[in-house]
């Protein structure tokens, strides 16, 4: 089960639902914070890393987005721009640690205090205002390894979101496949006086979701 995930069904979904996903909303804080960060911390005007920042984070959240929005035409899209969003997050990811080592701030470590405080409390909580108030007046080192750790929990949960799109494409096939059985059960519930394989039994009719087979030589 993933808690995370929107539980409607493809054909249920409605406008802006996707932002109902918790990979969504941790997404969208990763995000904030990292527009904090440029912000206090680095030179706009000279630093092309400001830019670069602000453009993964954003993609990281905007290829949810589509991706999300996409799945209604095409399975391909969605999985392509999560993994695409995924990508995004993990170059942010490297942008604050070179940060951390640069500057040489710590990183912190699994076993560190700081890190084991932060783990439980920030997977309770996928909203900015959280986040700001967390953020608010802290030194580099803080707000740097604090999006770390939020970054960190979104992979996750977008790894756990691409195997779920990889199931679900495996147990239900692909938008194109679902179209096709579903004007099969269509037609065939239409015309139910007839046999799957469509009138007069013929198996080269469209209802034949399946070739003939070949007769067996003796």
């Amino acid at each position: 089960k993933f808690s995370y995930l929107c539980r409607m069904q493809d054909d249920e979904r409605k406008i802006d639902s996707y932002k109902t996903l918790k990979v969504y909303q941790k997404a969208i804080c990763v995000f904030d914070i990292t527009c904090y960060f440029v912000e206090r911390f680095l030179d706009r005007g000279h630093d092309r890393t400001v830019d670069q920042m602000q453009q993964a984070a954003r993609s990281g959240k905007q290829n949810i987005v589509e991706g999300y929005s996409d799945a209604e035409g095409s399975t391909d899209s969605e999985h392509k721009l999560t993994v695409i969003a995924k990508g995004s997050l993990e170059e942010l990811k490297e942008d604050f640690q070179d940060y951390l080592r640069t500057h040489h701030l710590p990183i912190w470590q699994q076993t560190d205090f700081k890190y084991q405080q932060c783990i439980p409390r920030f997977s309770r909580h996928n909203d900015t205002e959280y986040y700001m108030k967390q953020i608010k007046d802290r030194c580099a080192e803080d707000v740097a390894n604090i999006a770390l750790i939020v970054i960190y929990q979104t992979l996750a949960m977008l790894h756990g979101y691409i195997k779920f799109i990889n199931r679900k494409f495996l147990e239900q096939g692909g938008v194109k496949e679902q179209r096709y059985w579903k004007r099969v059960q269509y037609r065939e519930s239409r015309d139910g006086r007839f046999s799957r394989f469509g009138r007069d039994n013929d198996p080269t009719t469209p209802n034949n979701p399946t070739p003939p087979t070949t007769p067996k030589k003796n």
